[in-house]
């Protein structure tokens, strides 16, 4: 194997066991037994476990569905449409999760291990995500298209009902337990529905709405 390729495989062997019994449940010599190489390998690509981890978190974090949601915010601050936001984002979301058995697994490991790797997947991942989605928010409210609420809260709502749904999907499909026979693009415009009826403003009026009532009287 060429060097690239030998660092793919390394990352995918390591990326099942994490996601089997997470960071600390997984050692590098048991990742060089499942690639069949000698543990040494793996320091040459990575300095260290954390290292190798950290890795693994950059190239979910480059996924295609994951940088149309980055995407969709620069699209947003052209257009200001909230159905397309939200929804891109919904969808996006939904998908990655859909086609990644990993990512959560990994996810819930780290967070409940308490360990340094969680609070940089918050800081350098999620959280990014939850402030521009939340100065968003916080931007429609000021301009009285939102109905004055807590930004943070408003995305964190929104966000829960995404992740509610990829952990019952993932994690509690038993059979006889009553799931939702729809497709992720159908969710993501009912879930984005449900949360702009809640956030809409119902006083607000375009100012271009007020300038032709103004008119219309002088007329």
């Amino acid at each position: 194997m060429s060097a690239q390729e030998r660092r793919r495989q390394i990352i995918d062997v390591a990326l099942k066991l994490f996601s089997e019994k997470g960071f600390r449940g997984t050692t590098t010599k048991e990742i060089a037994l499942a690639a069949g190489i000698n543990e040494a390998i793996i320091f040459r690509h990575f300095a260290t476990k954390g290292d190798l981890y950290a890795a693994i978190i950059d190239q979910k974090a480059s996924s295609s569905y994951i940088q149309a949601v980055h995407n969709a915010f620069k699209e947003a601050e052209e257009t200001g449409d909230d159905q397309k936001l939200f929804q891109s984002i919904a969808y996006n979301i939904l998908e990655f999760h859909e086609n990644d058995d990993s990512a959560m697994r990994m996810l819930l490991y780290s967070a409940l291990e308490r360990h340094e790797l969680a609070e940089s997947i918050f800081r350098n991942h999620i959280s990014k995500t939850h402030g521009q989605l939340a100065e968003y928010v916080r931007n429609r409210i000021s301009e009285g298209v939102f109905r004055r609420v807590d930004p943070i809260i408003a995305v964190r709502g929104f966000m829960g009902m995404l992740i509610s749904h990829i952990l019952h999907k993932k994690f509690f499909q038993y059979e006889g337990n009553e799931n939702l026979k729809i497709t992720n693009r159908r969710l993501a415009e009912s879930l984005t529905d449900i949360f702009l009826a809640s956030m809409t403003n119902r006083n607000y009026q375009p100012q271009r709405a007020r300038r032709s009532r103004g008119t219309n009287k002088n007329n």
